[in-house]
């Protein structure tokens, strides 16, 4: 069964800092790119990063470049969010994302199938 579980949020003042964690299980977890996401109230979801299954390669939303940095530990089956110099808009609750394709897939503990994979998320607020 594939799962996500992230962690990390919390209440953070303007300018400051946040590491977000999202611990995987029950996939190959090296595999797949991983995906953050953030939803604020009343807002659609929208991306916010991503990272190759090698971590060689990310991508950001223009409003996180410079600020936000995705990593992930394939040896661990983590990935991270650093954010940094945080703002007020900054604050949602935010998502940890991956899709695998279509298909049954067999590891040595069983198999996991196909989907757009979705963790409960974690909330970040940024207020003074």
């Amino acid at each position: 069964q594939v799962q996500l579980v992230e962690s990390g949020g919390g209440l953070v003042q303007p300018g400051g800092s946040l590491r977000l964690s999202c611990a995987a299980s029950g996939f190959t977890f090296s595999r797949y790119a991983m995906s953050w996401y953030r939803q604020a109230p009343g807002m659609e979801r929208e991306s916010v990063a991503n990272i190759t299954s090698g971590g060689d390669n990310t991508s950001y939303a223009d409003s996180m470049k410079g600020r936000f940095t995705i990593s992930r530990d394939n040896a661990k089956k983590m990935v991270y969010l650093q954010m940094n110099s945080l703002k007020p808009e900054d604050t949602a609750v935010y998502y940890c994302n991956t899709e695998i394709p279509r298909g049954h897939y067999f590891t040595g503990d069983g198999y996991y199938t196909g989907g757009d994979y979705w963790g409960d998320g974690t909330q970040v607020t940024v207020s003074s």
